[in-house]
């Protein structure tokens, strides 16, 4: 179990356990009244927004059975289970059986898959997880294309060695970077990954930085205790 200030997550069920990524992800998205987690996995992400934005209404949606049955354990569990909906099913599925009047989500969030053409792990729960053959970053764009409001953004992390390429088929079908934040773990260290906020059309300027988890001393930085101070315990 991993505990945080509001709400305890429970991942015996998932291949992917809480990490970083998902916590910088949760604490760094734009929210909304309307939002969706796209592969909620544990349900991290769905609840982060849910605690950020109280006035909100969730979808969490994954592909695997297991981290579903996780997902809606820790939700129910927790605080937040009135703002929050699991469904078991691809976004790809997803999107076709939506109707028109319930798109228009203010705000979609993404930890995706992100291995591409790469050896997987033996596991294949946890390949699902990880390798974008289920989810290639093109569909989850076209994808996220219909379902974001016309204001709304669209934020994911991503190994900054792949952003440029995904940003590149996020430019293909109307989307723009409006923030970016690439992350070092340590201040002499290279990015690692980066936060990404997507929107409709060309909005012109990005609001750029970079920013670091760990100072030399292997103590949090004051802008990594910052972002997550509302959800860490210690």
């Amino acid at each position: 179990m991993f505990r945080f200030k509001q709400f305890n997550i429970f991942q015996e069920l998932c291949a992917m356990k809480v990490g970083t990524d998902g916590v910088l992800l949760g604490a760094w998205a734009e929210g909304g009244t309307k939002i969706l987690d796209i592969g909620t996995g544990t349900g991290l992400l769905a609840l982060m927004m849910a605690q950020r934005f109280p006035q909100s209404r969730i979808t969490a949606i994954d592909i695997d059975h297991d981290a579903c049955q996780q997902a809606m354990l820790n939700i129910q569990n927790s605080p937040f289970k009135n703002q929050i909906e699991v469904f078991e099913k691809s976004i790809q599925i997803y999107t076709k059986e939506l109707s028109s009047q319930n798109k228009g989500f203010d705000s979609i969030v993404c930890n995706p898959p992100y291995f591409i053409n790469s050896l997987k792990a033996p596991d294949v729960q946890r390949s699902v997880a990880r390798h974008t053959d289920t989810l290639p970053h093109r569909q989850l764009l076209q994808c996220v294309t219909s379902l974001l409001s016309e204001d709304g953004a669209f934020t994911c992390i991503l190994p900054t060695e792949i952003a440029d390429e995904f940003l590149g088929e996020a430019a293909i079908i109307g989307l723009s970077t409006t923030r970016r934040t690439d992350i070092k773990t340590t201040p002499t260290k290279q990015p690692k990954r980066t936060l990404l906020e997507l929107k409709h059309g060309f909005p012109g300027k990005t609001i750029k930085e970079t920013a670091v988890l760990q100072t030399a001393e292997g103590k949090r930085t004051a802008w990594y205790q910052q972002l997550t101070s509302d959800f860490y315990l210690f």
